[in-house]
């Protein structure tokens, strides 16, 4: 949604069905599929590899297709951006943040791009206390640290929607997603290079 308002036509591509996805899909391997005639590309390779909310010891149990999503991109000589979890293997790019576009969720991830991109700085301090759009459970109240830090609350699934900017989706497609401030900021800087 966030590139289609930066003025681009999309097209998604995923192996799995995705029938609340608002624009043209195409059920394939992104890994296969080609390329040809498209300006740019933007990956969202699974992230369970490096989530924190995966645990270490389950790490190893989920594919890890960053570095080969990454050399596929590479040949392609196309612009080009993989979204992930913090701790994903980005060489170079931002880290953005629901706080950078007014947003109550704080949902850190790294941009990776073959493009220079320089990311507004994380605004926590006026962001008041972030809702969490994370899990499978309802709400949560984190306490605060030893150092005196508010955590903030997980917000219920129906809250998600709204949260994310995302009021297509259902919760559980908002808790693979980001929101797309952060794809129409991003997709703001890919026509500056294009």
């Amino acid at each position: 949604m966030g590139y289609w308002r930066a003025g681009f036509d999309v097209t998604g591509v995923d192996v799995v069905p995705q029938p609340s996805y608002p624009f043209t899909f195409v059920q394939a391997d992104a890994l296969a599929y080609p390329l040809d005639g498209f300006d740019a590309v933007h990956a969202s390779p699974p992230c369970q590899a490096y989530s924190v909310a995966t645990g270490n010891a389950r790490r190893g149990d989920h594919v890890d297709l960053y570095e080969p999503v990454r050399r596929r991109l590479e040949a392609s000589g196309l612009p080009w951006v993989i979204e992930n979890v913090i701790g994903a293997p980005y060489r170079q790019g931002v880290v953005l943040c629901g706080s950078m576009f007014g947003l109550r969720v704080r949902r850190h991830r790294n941009f990776e791009a073959s493009f220079l991109m320089l990311a507004p700085a994380c605004d926590h301090a006026t962001q008041g206390r972030p809702l969490g759009v994370y899990g499978a459970g309802g709400r949560s109240i984190r306490p605060r640290r030893s150092d005196g830090v508010l955590h903030g609350q997980k917000a219920g699934h129906n809250e998600w929607p709204a949260l994310m900017g995302m009021p297509w989706a259902d919760w559980r497609g908002c808790g693979q997603a980001v929101p797309p401030a952060y794809t129409e900021w991003i997709g703001r800087e890919l026509l500056a290079v294009l």
